[in-house]
């Protein structure tokens, strides 16, 4: 499923500037603790977290993440920001719990990173 067509899904705004979100994502990992994401060794492609830091691009810049979409409305600092464009880890915020956009997306057919 392509970024676009999630951030439909979810309501999601763009955060990052002049970063395409014309990227396709098969599998997702949820977290807020950045050591799980690492520990998992998984291929996800794109993060749900309510972590809206510096580390959560961090992390996904070591682990091949590609994009982030932070839950519950949260919205990172601008330095956050500035690192994820640096990076070109697009960066999206929705209003719905971790809980709720996990579901909606399965429903949908997004499946966990493996």
């Amino acid at each position: 499923m392509n970024l676009i067509k999630i951030k439909a899904i979810l309501q999601a705004k763009e955060i990052t500037n002049h970063i395409s979100i014309d990227i396709e994502v098969n599998s997702i990992i949820a977290s807020d603790l950045m050591s799980d994401v690492l520990h998992a060794n998984a291929s996800a492609e794109l993060l749900l977290t309510g972590l809206a830091n510096n580390q959560a691009v961090r992390t996904c810049e070591i682990a091949g993440i590609k994009a982030i979409i932070f839950v519950r409305g949260k919205s990172p600092p601008i330095e956050t920001i500035k690192l994820a464009e640096e990076c070109n880890i697009p960066l999206l915020t929705c209003e719905y719990s971790m809980f709720e956009a996990c579901g909606i997306l399965y429903s949908k057919g997004l499946k966990t990173a493996k």
